[in-house]
């Protein structure tokens, strides 16, 4: 009988200076680029620990050798085993941290965000009864038996859905997954009523976008709805209607949700259905939005801009500037006399100033007074630890 192989070494990687300092100082990502050395090719997913230059522990993280994001770091500083207590304790610490956020009327949240809850590449948003488990790293595979474990430990008879970033979707055969796979219970025809604050929402969390719903908007649309009440709110870009519910719960005299996806705005629809004490009326307009506000002549008293991303690359950044002062200048001409513009980008290649600066500089043009309201960031179950995790912004505006 042959002899077992042999199993292997421990996966060593040393790392340029300036990624040294990075990750010392907490940034979660080592790039190809950085990579100084390593003692032997590694596995997608397989625990790389990563020395500096006096061969001292620095980081441990999952290894993507397929990926220029090339080790995603899962603990730094003090030498630790990465064993079952490790794991279980770093998932309850993202419980933890929400569990004081929100009361029995949300059901739909963030569970874990990423690299800033110490689940580098991993997201899982709750929806009342299911999780949605994202991945954007292949490094993941491995891993995922033991995510479930945990997560049916601390959520029992929940089912759980598994969502792929795109870049991820065509070697996830390999390992028997797949977009959209139901891995524990069963969601029907895949979508989820969930509750935010009250209201009730549908989430399709087996073919919709990012987990099935825009959860990190929460607070942005808790705003809206103190600003509603006996006011005409144009949603534009409304998507499934979340804007658009809150401000008809605050008071609005009426909402035109507008979005180019019929699909969407039927999604809206339905959403406003299932909240029958919603007595606003409420129209939907399909429509190129930007096309629709540059040729409308409005009276509404809120305006809500909330594009996808404008700049998903670093070349488009300068054109998402132009961009999000165009929007901001066709939504204020669509403003009535003392009518407030809402506008938000989740461009992350667009700083928060340059956002800010470019709607500022529209409402300056206007030849309209006007008076900042809010400048908000992340809701606390997306907050960002880092600056690339760093995305979401809006501004709040009341124009004379």
């Amino acid at each position: 009988m042959p002899d077992a192989p042999a199993p292997l070494s421990r996966l060593r990687l040393r790392v340029s200076p300036a990624a040294e300092a990075h990750v010392r100082a907490g940034h979660p990502w080592v790039y190809e680029s950085s990579v100084r050395g390593q003692n032997r090719e590694g596995d997608p997913g397989e625990l790389a620990v990563i020395y500096d230059r006096r061969d001292r522990f620095l980081a441990i993280g999952l290894y993507d050798p397929d990926s220029p994001l090339r080790v995603r770091v899962m603990h730094q500083g003090a030498p630790a085993t990465l064993d079952d207590a490790w794991w279980a304790a770093r998932l309850d610490a993202a419980l933890n941290l929400r569990a004081p956020l929100f009361g029995p009327d949300t059901d739909g949240y963030r569970l874990v965000n990423g690299e800033s809850d110490g689940w580098p590449g991993l997201v899982i948003d709750r929806y009342a009864g299911t999780l949605v488990v994202k991945l954007y790293t292949a490094a993941w595979f491995p891993h995922l038996e033991r995510v479930l474990g945990l997560l049916d430990g601390r959520f029992p008879e929940f089912a759980v859905v598994l969502r792929l970033s795109r870049n991820i979707q065509g070697v996830a055969a390999n390992a028997g997954l797949f977009d959209g796979q139901v891995l524990a219970g069963t969601v029907g025809n895949g979508t989820v009523v969930f509750h935010e604050t009250g209201l009730a929402f549908e989430a399709d969390v087996v073919r919709g976008q990012k987990t099935g719903f825009f959860l990190d908007q929460r607070e942005n649309r808790r705003r809206v709805e103190k600003y509603a009440r006996g006011r005409r709110v144009l949603n534009a870009f409304s998507f499934s209607g979340g804007f658009s519910l809150y401000a008809a719960r605050g008071g609005a005299a009426d909402v035109v949700s507008l979005d180019l996806s019929a699909h969407a705005l039927a999604s809206a629809e339905r959403n406003y259905a299932l909240n029958p004490r919603l007595t606003a009326p409420h129209v939907t307009v399909q429509a190129d939005v930007f096309e629709w506000l540059a040729h409308t002549d409005g009276d509404f008293d809120v305006v809500i801009l909330d594009p996808p991303s404008l700049a998903r690359r670093e070349s488009e950044r300068a054109g998402a500037i132009r961009a999000y002062g165009k929007l901001a200048a066709d939504g204020i001409g669509c403003l009535a006399r003392g009518g407030m513009l809402v506008s938000a980008s989740c461009s992350a290649h667009v700083s928060a100033e340059e956002f800010w600066d470019a709607v500022r500089d529209a409402a300056q043009r206007s030849g309209r007074g006007w008076k900042e309201l809010h400048t908000t960031r992340h809701a606390p179950d997306h907050h960002a630890t880092f600056p690339e995790a760093e995305y979401l912004k809006a501004i709040f505006i009341q124009l004379d």
